[in-house]
């Protein structure tokens, strides 16, 4: 039952590390994410700021991860273009702009007024 368990999660860094190399705009984001760690360190965030950031950067990361996911399962199904492929496409990385905005207004929220 631990052995199980213990390779569910190989699995799952597994595809951390698959997504992180074949994916550039996932590695846009960690390196985004490494960015403003460093400046909630440096600024001195509160707890309340850093429960902001750490959700909104979960969020991104999530939704780029099943952005991912989505465009690998339609390649496979239909590795040649297809009107209904491209919208379901389309949609997942509408997903991925959706939760950047939003953490791009949070992290504007947390930063600017550090800032200035």
């Amino acid at each position: 039952l631990i052995m199980r368990r213990i390779k569910s999660f190989m699995h799952a860094f597994n595809g951390i590390k698959m997504a992180f190399k074949e994916e550039p705009n996932f590695r846009i984001h960690v390196v985004a994410t490494i960015m403003v760690i460093a400046a909630g360190l440096y600024f001195k965030l509160s707890t309340t700021e850093w429960l902001a950031i750490v959700i909104v950067i979960g969020l991104v990361l999530l939704t780029e991860l099943l952005n991912t996911a989505i465009e690998n399962i339609a390649d496979f199904i239909s590795p040649e273009r297809h009107e209904k492929i491209k919208t379901i496409k389309d949609i997942a990385a509408a997903a991925v702009l959706i939760s950047a905005i939003v953490a791009l207004v949070v992290g504007l929220l947390v930063f600017v007024p550090k800032v200035f």
